[in-house]
Protein backbone atom coordinates (compact mmCIF):
# COMPACT_ATOMS: atom_id res chain seq x y z
CA UNK A 1 0.00 0.00 0.00
CA UNK A 2 2.70 2.40 0.86
CA UNK A 3 4.30 1.83 -2.40
CA UNK A 4 0.77 2.87 -4.11
CA UNK A 5 0.75 6.06 -2.37
CA UNK A 6 4.47 7.29 -3.25
CA UNK A 7 3.87 6.43 -7.05
CA UNK A 8 0.29 8.56 -6.82
CA UNK A 9 2.15 11.25 -5.06
CA UNK A 10 5.30 11.10 -7.58
CA UNK A 11 2.57 11.03 -10.43
CA UNK A 12 0.92 14.41 -8.93
CA UNK A 13 4.49 15.70 -8.80
CA UNK A 14 5.79 14.90 -12.41
CA UNK A 15 1.89 16.56 -13.37
CA UNK A 16 2.46 19.57 -11.46
CA UNK A 17 5.66 20.00 -13.26
CA UNK A 18 4.26 19.09 -17.17
CA UNK A 19 1.97 21.79 -15.95
CA UNK A 20 4.79 24.26 -15.92
CA UNK A 21 5.90 23.57 -19.19
CA UNK A 22 4.83 27.14 -21.65
CA UNK A 23 3.07 26.60 -24.75
CA UNK A 24 6.40 26.69 -27.67
CA UNK A 25 8.74 24.52 -25.32
CA UNK A 26 9.21 20.83 -24.81
CA UNK A 27 11.39 18.75 -22.05
CA UNK A 28 12.43 15.12 -21.71
CA UNK A 29 11.48 12.66 -18.99
CA UNK A 30 14.98 12.61 -17.69
CA UNK A 31 15.30 16.49 -17.19
CA UNK A 32 11.40 16.08 -15.12
CA UNK A 33 12.90 13.17 -12.97
CA UNK A 34 16.20 15.45 -12.24
CA UNK A 35 13.31 18.15 -11.36
CA UNK A 36 11.78 15.79 -9.12
CA UNK A 37 15.07 15.20 -7.44
CA UNK A 38 15.59 11.79 -8.86
CA UNK A 39 17.45 11.38 -11.93
CA UNK A 40 16.60 7.61 -11.91
CA UNK A 41 12.91 8.16 -12.42
CA UNK A 42 12.86 8.82 -16.61
CA UNK A 43 10.55 5.23 -16.46
CA UNK A 44 8.41 6.29 -13.85
CA UNK A 45 7.59 9.79 -15.69
CA UNK A 46 6.99 7.83 -18.83
CA UNK A 47 4.65 5.58 -16.31
CA UNK A 48 2.60 8.64 -15.65
CA UNK A 49 2.52 10.41 -18.28
CA UNK A 50 0.89 7.63 -19.94
CA UNK A 51 -1.89 7.58 -17.05
CA UNK A 52 -2.32 11.32 -17.33
CA UNK A 53 -5.80 12.01 -16.21
CA UNK A 54 -6.43 14.95 -18.01
CA UNK A 55 -4.58 16.15 -21.28
CA UNK A 56 -6.51 19.39 -21.52
CA UNK A 57 -4.87 20.43 -18.23
CA UNK A 58 -1.82 18.45 -17.96
CA UNK A 59 0.14 19.00 -21.96
CA UNK A 60 1.94 15.55 -21.90
CA UNK A 61 2.47 16.10 -25.83
CA UNK A 62 5.22 18.93 -24.05
CA UNK A 63 7.28 15.71 -22.80
CA UNK A 64 10.17 13.90 -25.31
CA UNK A 65 12.49 11.85 -24.45
CA UNK A 66 16.14 12.66 -24.46
CA UNK A 67 17.26 12.51 -28.19
CA UNK A 68 13.42 14.45 -29.07
CA UNK A 69 11.97 11.75 -30.11
CA UNK A 70 8.16 11.68 -29.97
CA UNK A 71 6.65 8.47 -28.13
CA UNK A 72 4.94 5.94 -30.06
CA UNK A 73 2.51 4.96 -27.43
CA UNK A 74 1.49 8.65 -26.84
CA UNK A 75 -1.89 7.88 -25.15
CA UNK A 76 -4.47 10.59 -26.53
CA UNK A 77 -4.19 9.67 -30.29
CA UNK A 78 -0.67 8.04 -30.74
CA UNK A 79 2.87 9.96 -32.10
CA UNK A 80 1.23 11.51 -35.23
CA UNK A 81 -1.11 13.37 -32.90
CA UNK A 82 1.74 13.97 -30.33
CA UNK A 83 3.03 15.81 -33.59
CA UNK A 84 0.34 17.74 -34.75
CA UNK A 85 0.07 18.89 -30.90
CA UNK A 86 3.66 20.36 -31.17
CA UNK A 87 3.44 21.78 -34.46
CA UNK A 88 0.23 24.11 -33.65
CA UNK A 89 2.53 25.33 -30.67
CA UNK A 90 5.31 26.34 -32.92
CA UNK A 91 7.33 23.17 -32.47
CA UNK A 92 10.20 22.88 -35.34
CA UNK A 93 11.22 19.12 -36.31
CA UNK A 94 14.82 18.23 -37.89
CA UNK A 95 15.23 16.16 -40.35
CA UNK A 96 14.94 13.03 -38.71
CA UNK A 97 11.54 13.24 -36.95
CA UNK A 98 12.62 14.77 -33.57
CA UNK A 99 12.14 17.68 -31.47
CA UNK A 100 15.29 20.40 -32.16
CA UNK A 101 16.06 20.49 -28.50
CA UNK A 102 18.58 23.16 -29.04
CA UNK A 103 15.42 25.69 -29.85
CA UNK A 104 12.92 24.33 -27.67
CA UNK A 105 13.84 22.52 -24.10
CA UNK A 106 12.31 23.91 -21.52
CA UNK A 107 14.49 22.99 -18.01
CA UNK A 108 12.12 24.23 -15.30
CA UNK A 109 11.67 26.94 -12.86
Amino acid sequence: MKKETKNKNTFERVYEIVKKIPVGKITTYGQIAHLLGNPHLSQVVGFALHSNPSQSTIPCHRVVNRFGALAEAFVFGGINEQRVLLENEGIKFLENGYVDLKQHMWYGD
